[in-house]
């Protein structure tokens, strides 16, 4: 297990000193949300705030999004980056708090996933390890990604790549806000921790006719009514089990009027799944079980197949540093012996459905994503992600900001 090697007395008060600027830049942030590859303004008060603290971020060239890289004095040429990264765009929903100062003041877009804590971590680490590379205490090369579009798939990670991003990176890591997770703590899994998530959309075309001669016609509306019901079973069927494959339908659109049988019908869904085996295969097999339906309805498909994200897949070592990190700095982990609850700052974490494109990162360099706590301890109240009145304790936001500096600064083998 990594352990803690140069220990830095002053980093919690850095980040104590640091916590009421984060904290009204997270509000900033939620009050102006923008979506993915259009946050303008947000990439402007990150290079103007990063630019200040003496670093030289690089804009992505779509104009949103952006990497900075701290590089001490002295690193050999060549040396690999420890990277940090955040996702800065909002989801397009309303935000429907009503009893809080910082409110979405832009209609139908709202910071309800938490990438605005995110960010906020990852810019109060890049602020904390630019005076540590001032003063000689910082002994890597750390990259902070700050990155468009997770919202959009394939994902604005792939951006990133493209424009370097993970170039020389020897490992990576990211939180993302979990409102099932008190403030305090970290929740962590080895292995695959969320689901690959790709999207589909079929359509089905035919003459169409008169509901009195269907015998004569296509009829698409029973057609698209048992793909949608017979897919999700043909493909659970074809599938091994132990991959986990969920296809589910979000929309079927067919048809105006009751005695006219339409000539196009649509479906449209998500294909999920938890292992890397089922994800590729799952476009194949759909292609197949869509043309035998079809063929017994005599109607005409095609698929538009969206390929979405694998799932990621935290690798073992870099769980190992998070979890000595967290654990050094705010508590202990419960493995059998008498512990305060308070203590257990580390906790297991189930494999989430969701699709999160930091899984294109882990494609390049090995990492981890960890979740990180923000509901406030005792409240039992759940605000949901992807919920309208989504929020986090805003004390996870220096939490997020020391365990990244401390993995920086205080391990070794990172």
């Amino acid at each position: 297990m990594p352990t803690a090697a140069r220990p830095v007395a002053a980093l919690r008060d850095r980040v104590a000193a640091l916590e009421p600027e984060l904290i009204a830049f997270r509000r900033d942030l939620h009050r102006h949300p923008e979506l993915g590859r259009q946050e303008f303004r947000t990439t402007a008060l990150l290079r103007d705030r990063l630019t200040a603290a003496g670093l030289a971020p690089r804009v992505l060239p779509g104009g949103t999004g952006m990497i900075v890289d701290i590089v001490p004095e002295g690193t050999p040429r060549g040396a690999e980056f420890l990277a940090f990264r955040a996702d800065i765009d909002a989801l397009p929903i309303d935000d429907a708090k009503t009893d809080v100062p910082y409110r979405s003041t832009v209609a139908g877009r709202a910071h309800a996933c938490g990438h605005d804590v995110h960010t906020s971590v990852v810019l109060g680490t890049a602020l904390v390890l630019a005076e540590a590379a001032r003063s000689g205490e910082l002994r890597r090369p750390v990259r902070l990604i700050f990155q468009p579009a997770e919202e959009l798939m394939p994902g604005g990670a792939l951006d990133v790549i493209a424009a370097g991003g993970m170039d020389r990176v020897g490992r990576i890591f990211a939180v993302h806000c979990d409102p099932k997770v008190e403030a305090g703590r970290i929740a962590l899994r080895t292995g695959a921790i969320t689901s690959a998530c790709d999207r589909l959309v079929l359509h089905l075309d035919g003459p169409g006719g008169h509901t009195a001669r269907p015998h004569l016609t296509t009829d698409l509306v029973t057609a698209i009514a048992r793909m949608a019901a017979d897919l999700p079973a043909a493909l659970s069927r074809r599938m091994d089990p132990r991959w986990g494959v969920s296809l589910v339908w979000g929309r079927i659109a067919s048809g105006s009027a009751p005695n006219v049988i339409p000539q196009h019908a649509e479906l449209e869904g998500t294909v999920r799944c938890l292992e890397l085996a089922g994800w590729r295969e799952a476009p194949d097999l759909l292609h197949e079980l869509i043309a035998k339906l079809a063929e017994t309805y005599r109607a005409k498909w095609t698929l538009d197949y969206h390929r979405g994200v694998p799932p990621v897949v935290n690798e073992a070592v870099s769980v190992g540093l998070l979890e000595a990190a967290m654990t050094a700095r705010f508590g202990h982990r419960d493995e059998g012996r008498a512990t305060a609850a308070a203590d257990q700052v580390v906790e297991d974490t189930e494999q989430s459905l969701g699709g999160e494109d930091f899984s294109w990162y882990l494609e390049h360099a090995p990492g981890a994503l960890a979740r990180l706590g923000v509901r406030t301890p005792g409240d039992s109240t759940v605000r949901d992600l992807h919920q309208g009145r989504f929020d986090a304790d805003e004390r996870a936001i220096g939490i997020g900001v020391e365990l990244f500096a401390a993995l920086a600064l205080e391990t070794e083998g990172a």
